[in-house]
């Protein structure tokens, strides 16, 4: 059982000697730590390449969880009581660990919600209600993700806003010329995704900002295919917003983060009414809380917090330019093997691309190829990837995606590829 009462930077599952880890990186190792990757399906040893829906938990994660509601279960704040108190420590501790990963200023910037979804959600409400007016416009670009489209079409829709759209290429780059002659006096935000989750695009969100600041026109980066791959920088980025999501990063599901500039955040009206989110309450008025509790509202997902920061400790002992590497020298290998397949088509830019491979093989559907891979033990995801928008910019209904994470091996992508072939020559 592990104690939990150990301040962030000392967790006892990870790795204890981090510089040899971060030195040299064993894929063999990492994967001990996810039992799920033992298990069998369909009498196949299970290949799971669907981590940008979802990653698998190291143990440590889970172990956090789980010793935590056995041992600190108790609700955070304002609790006089030396279970709230300590649950309340670990919670607070959790968000400086946030903080310290993305290298925001202040922990006043780090608002827990429950993903990259509510996030958006957060700001497309609380910036729209106080920012936003007739004849406004949103720019996005144009392979958003759903999350990053819809809360931005329902506050236009409330607020009589328009939304924009950043063209792309056929390869799958932003068009940043075009980008440029949308902006004007009536843009109040851009928003734009980090990372594609179809297209593996890594997108110039650096320049996106840049732009943007010229303008006097703040920025939300969608970081949710991003932060689980390579190391993000909130003061290297300059973007305004960020959201990510802690299940794609190997923490639990149902927690996630908004982070804002604080000059931002204080603008903005709270998103929930409740608990916590309060200084003073009577029925002719209500005070809000300071930063970052005034976003808040009700009891926290204290026991997912304080495992995101486990799995935060997980990565960042492992080294992010390690898992970087690693992704990018497996992603490479994958993409080389796979362009040798009859009929292979593989869609995004060829340069650039983040550990995603979304393809079409010949006229096999999509769903048919997805399908009997999975009865080969191979986890893979089909459809439109909720990026409707950006399939019918590329003139279909959808893909099948692998995406690699920090566990995945050379030899699972050799079983993908021989899948791959195997269905293929049923068709």
């Amino acid at each position: 059982m592990i104690n939990v009462r150990w301040g962030r930077g000392q967790c006892p599952c990870v790795p204890d000697v981090v510089t040899a880890m971060q030195m040299m990186y064993d894929v063999n190792r990492v994967r001990k730590d996810f039992p799920i990757l033992a298990r069998q399906v369909y009498g196949k040893p299970l290949v799971y390449l669907d981590n940008g829906a979802t990653t698998q938990k190291p143990r440590c994660v889970v172990e956090a969880m789980v010793d935590e509601y056995y041992n600190v279960n108790a609700n955070v704040h304002r609790g006089v009581h030396f279970l709230s108190q300590q649950a309340t420590d670990l919670h607070e501790a959790s968000r400086e660990s946030v903080r310290k990963f993305i290298n925001a200023r202040s922990v006043n910037e780090i608002i827990f919600t429950r993903g990259t979804t509510e996030s958006i959600n957060l700001l497309a409400f609380s910036f729209g209600e106080s920012m936003v007016k007739e004849g406004d416009e949103i720019v996005v670009s144009a392979m958003e993700h759903h999350s990053n489209i819809v809360p931005w079409q329902m506050m236009c829709a409330r607020k009589g806003a328009v939304l924009k759209v950043i063209p792309m290429t056929d390869d799958g780059e932003l068009q940043i010329d075009e980008y440029v002659k949308l902006l004007n006096e009536k843009t109040r935000l851009v928003c734009c995704t980090h990372v594609s989750n179809v297209l593996g695009t890594v997108n110039p969100v650096k320049e996106v900002v840049r732009i943007a600041h010229e303008q006097g026109v703040p920025v939300l980066v969608d970081g949710a295919q991003s932060t689980p791959h390579f190391a993000v920088d909130m003061q290297d980025l300059d973007c305004d917003f960020f959201a990510f999501s802690g299940h794609k990063m190997y923490g639990p599901t149902g927690i996630g983060v908004l982070y804002g500039k604080e000059e931002w955040l204080d603008k903005l009206p709270p998103y929930q009414g409740g608990g916590e989110m309060i200084k003073n309450v009577s029925f002719e008025q209500t005070t809000y809380n300071e930063l970052p509790y005034k976003f808040e509202a009700g009891t926290p997902d204290y026991i997912a917090s304080h495992a995101l920061a486990t799995a935060i400790d997980y990565v960042t002992a492992l080294g992010m330019d390690n898992i970087f590497r690693h992704e990018q020298e497996l992603t490479r290998y994958a993409m080389d093997c796979m362009k040798e397949i009859e009929g292979m088509r593989i869609f995004g830019p060829v340069e650039g691309h983040d550990a995603v491979i979304s393809f079409q093989v010949g006229d096999i559907h999509h769903l048919d190829m997805g399908t009997l891979l999975d009865r080969l033990g191979i986890a893979v995801r089909t459809g439109h990837h909720c990026a409707e928008p950006l399939m019918r910019r590329l003139g279909i209904e959808g893909t099948v995606r692998a995406s690699f994470g920090l566990y995945n091996t050379r030899e699972e992508v050799d079983v993908l590829v021989e899948g791959i072939k195997r269905v293929a020559q049923m068709f």
